[in-house]
């Protein structure tokens, strides 16, 4: 799994039209899957997520967690984050899952996460035609790779 962690003042998400989902202050989180993905994989990220200290705490310093602000979220799925450029100029999208298998795991990861948080996330449309507006704060954007803890 890969995931793209925003720090938020806001964020939204529109579908036709319609917002579907929308928070304050908290994260943004893309997230692409691929069939190797697991459910160790998320819980490892879930809980990676939500423990991520990129919040300011009373002295200006990134010290405090999703949890510990008891800020919010919305996770959308994005099977561009598997785009391969290796070759030529079109990208790639043979590692990213079909929709057969990336959308149980994609649901597993929202429900595993909002345990983490203790609340409710917002999400996309899994395979719709999302409009995802944000104002990123910091700006703070943070990238992890299930399968290359070390970026």
């Amino acid at each position: 799994m890969r995931a793209v962690i925003q720090r938020v003042a806001w964020a939204h998400v529109t579908v036709e039209s319609k917002r579907i989902a929308e928070i304050g202050e908290g994260t943004l989180i893309l997230l692409g899957i691929e069939d190797a993905d697991a459910a160790e994989d998320i819980a490892w990220l879930s809980r990676k997520i939500a423990n991520l200290r990129i919040f300011n705490d009373e002295d200006g310093v990134m010290n405090k967690s999703l949890i510990e602000m008891n800020g919010d979220a919305i996770v959308v799925s994005q099977f561009t984050l598997h785009a391969s450029t290796k070759k030529g100029n079109r990208p790639s999208y043979i590692k990213a899952s079909k929709p057969e298998v990336a959308i149980p795991l994609y649901e597993q990861f929202v429900e595993q996460f909002e345990k983490d948080l203790g609340k409710i996330v917002g999400t996309g449309i899994f395979g719709a035609d999302m409009k995802v507006a944000l104002l990123n704060d910091g700006p703070v954007t943070i990238m992890i790779d299930t399968k290359n803890k070390d970026l």
